[in-house]
């Protein structure tokens, strides 16, 4: 028996980075997986990995920007698997442009939270009566410590990021009495992102030389945190932020 066995779980932006490793792993743990993201073939590879292993997935498209586009994947689960128990919302739209607050438009602001908190807020909302109908939910949604720091050239992201911790926490105090408890993650992990941009790839190697831990972490270094933190044991940990970082949130 896995640590999420019998469970059902819906993993955004699992086409790539930590969504992607997150929805192996909790298949891994015996979890029924709905895997969402934009790019539909990374999706359906997954689904393949994962069945390769002897897990089960399913892939449906999805940008978290059209909410008639979240309300099919959850739609999806439940006409699937027939309920939900857990929401990892990994995805974020647009992370991988940097701009400094002076030159921040209106028009990305509002993208980027578009992104970010209100996707998670619909998701939270669509999967809710499920949840509710159980008496168990688990929903860990993806702040940053870009938003805790304020990191120079991520204006628009730390606003949106700022955004989802403040989410998690009104959900913490008002869904937990259905038996739902919703915690947030703040990962320092390289990603594609940091790949797309000579800003990204600079940024890459500071974390990584200055990280305590001396490396700069991966997309696996997440996963057993998100797993038993939509495990059963779990439900007493409710309206956390947690760093998963190596230490960076300890340097100035």
């Amino acid at each position: 028996m896995g640590l999420l066995q019998d469970r059902v779980a819906i993993v955004t932006g699992a086409s790539s980075g930590i969504g992607r490793a997150c929805a192996r792993h909790y298949a891994a743990e015996g979890a029924r997986v709905v895997v969402c993201a934009r790019r539909k073939s990374l999706l359906d590879q997954l689904v393949d990995e994962i069945g390769a292993a002897g897990g089960t997935a399913l892939a449906v498209g999805c940008d978290v920007a059209d909410h008639a586009q979240i309300k099919a994947v959850v739609d999806a689960a439940i006409a699937t698997f027939g309920t939900i128990d857990i929401l990892a919302n990994i995805a974020q739209g647009g992370m991988e442009e940097q701009e400094h607050l002076a030159e921040a438009s209106e028009e990305r602001a509002v993208y980027m939270f578009r992104t970010a908190a209100v996707q998670s807020l619909q998701f939270m909302q669509a999967c809710l009566p499920h949840m509710k109908a159980r008496r168990y939910g688990r929903i860990i949604n993806t702040g940053s410590h870009a938003a805790v720091k304020g990191e120079p050239g991520f204006a628009a992201y730390a606003i949106a990021k700022s955004a989802v911790t403040g989410l998690s926490r009104v959900a913490a105090k008002e869904w937990a009495q259905f038996g739902i408890v919703t915690n947030t993650i703040l990962p320092v992990v390289r990603t594609e992102a940091y790949d797309n941009t000579p800003q990204g790839r600079q940024s890459a190697k500071r974390l990584a030389e200055t990280n305590p831990t001396g490396r700069f972490g991966t997309p696996e270094d997440c996963s057993p945190l998100l797993a038993f933190l939509a495990s059963e044991g779990a439900g007493y940990i409710n309206g956390q932020v947690i760093g998963i970082d190596g230490g960076a949130h300890l340097l100035a």
